[in-house]
This record gives structure tokens, C-alpha cells and sequence, in this order.
């Protein structure tokens, strides 16, 4: 039977991925590589030194690890600072119903994400209370596809992979799902999260009603 809910966070409870590319554009302007929205498009989901080597791959770049970790870090700090203007609007249309509906039915519900600054983006939003566990770049070593996030967060939740219903919009993050054995619930176009066992377009489509149509068995 299914007892709990993770959730990614970039892109299901809101959406700092223009924070993240401008951040990264940044970074990528003063280096002097080429990098837009579609080499954006290969980060989703991706941890921070994943994302670094994207684009200097991307840039036949040759740079030592030391430097990579030194332009990571620097990118980092433009995005943390651009954190400071996430408020409780800013929430995807639905994602703050949902929580709500997962609470009162008493589900226990986990963040699963590789943003190493997860906490401090739920904070902003006022978020924190909806959440039984945490699960971000800073309590694993291997990010998504790898399953370790989301099988760290079911841990946290005292449940097992297949107790675990997992909202993701990635496909690094539908991949780590099945890989470790959770059920899950891809957001966005059927090209990047097709594979997932149920998808909508959007949170405000994946309500708890819906999932549980999906899963009828599973309740």
C-alpha cells in the first residue's frame, strides 16, 4: 500500500530553473563558453559538478577539477542570491493543494532533490512544515539517475521503496525513481517524462484524486 509522497523540487513545488539558468549563463558569459537554453535543457535534474561538466563538455573546455569546483561553487552564490526573491507565491499552481490534501489524509511526505539548497528554497516559500523529510544534494553522494535521493528520503520516512509514490519532472529523476523501485508520477512532456508510470502536464493536474485513480490498487 502506498504511505508516502517524494517530491522533487525544482519544476513540481516550484520553479527556480530560470534562477538557475541565468546563474549559469552568467558564469558561462564570463568564462566565455557558449551555453543557452538547450544545453540548459541536459541539466534538469542533474547535481551541481554533473551540470559544470555538461557545459565544459559542451565547450571542448579543458579544465582542472580544482577550477571546476571553484566555477560550481561561484555559480552557486549568483543563484543562492537570487533565492532571496523566492516568496509563498511563487509555488506551481497546485503544489500548495496538494501538500495540504497529503497532510490531512496523513500520508508522510519527503523531499527528493539534488539542489543543495533545497531547505532554504522551501523556507522562502513557507514550506518546510509539509514535509516529514528532507533529501537534497547534501545527503547523498551519487545524484539522479542513481536512486540514492529518493531511497535516503523513504528511509527518513521509515517506508519502502514500493510504499513510496515519487513526483518528478526530470527524466534523470523518473530514471532514478525506477531504478530504485518507487512509483512514479512524471510532470511535464511526454518526451522527457513519458516513461513515468502516470503523467501530467502539470501539478495542477496531479492531484492526490488522480494519482489515486492511477494506483486504484494501491490505496
Amino acid at each position: 500500500m502506498i504511505k508516502g509522497f517524494i517530491f522533487d523540487l525544482d519544476g513540481v513545488i516550484t520553479d527556480t530553473a530560470e534562477q538557475h539558468f541565468q546563474a549559469w549563463k552568467k558564469l558561462a558569459d564570463e568564462m566565455g563558453w557558449h551555453f543557452d537554453r538547450e544545453v540548459n535543457e541536459k541539466l534538469r535534474g542533474v547535481s551541481r559538478m554533473d551540470s559544470i561538466n555538461i557545459i565544459r563538455k559542451h565547450n571542448k573546455a579543458k579544465v582542472p577539477e580544482d577550477k571546476l569546483l571553484e566555477l560550481a561553487t561561484k555559480k552557486n552564490d549568483y543563484y543562492v542570491a537570487s533565492l532571496e526573491e523566492i516568496t509563498p507565491k511563487d509555488y506551481l499552481p497546485g503544489t500548495k493543494e496538494l501538500l495540504t490534501h497529503l497532510r490531512q489524509e496523513g500520508f508522510s511526505v519527503a523531499l527528493g532533490s539534488a539542489s543543495r539548497n533545497a531547505a532554504k528554497v522551501l523556507q522562502q516559500l513557507g514550506a518546510t512544515g509539509y514535509f516529514d523529510a528532507i533529501g537534497d544534494g547534501n545527503s547523498v553522494s551519487k545524484s539522479k539517475p542513481a536512486p540514492d535521493i529518493f531511497l535516503y528520503a523513504a528511509e527518513k520516512l521509515g517506508l519502502k521503496p514500493e510504499e513510496c509514490v515519487v513526483y518528478e519532472d526530470a527524466e534523470a529523476g523518473i530514471d532514478a525513481a525506477k531504478a530504485g523501485g518507487f512509483h512514479s508520477v512524471g510532470i511535464g512532456p511526454e518526451e522527457r517524462v513519458g516513461h513515468a508510470d502516470i503523467r501530467f502536464d502539470s501539478m495542477k493536474e496531479a492531484t492526490l484524486f488522480a494519482v489515486k485513480s492511477h494506483f486504484k490498487d494501491l490505496f
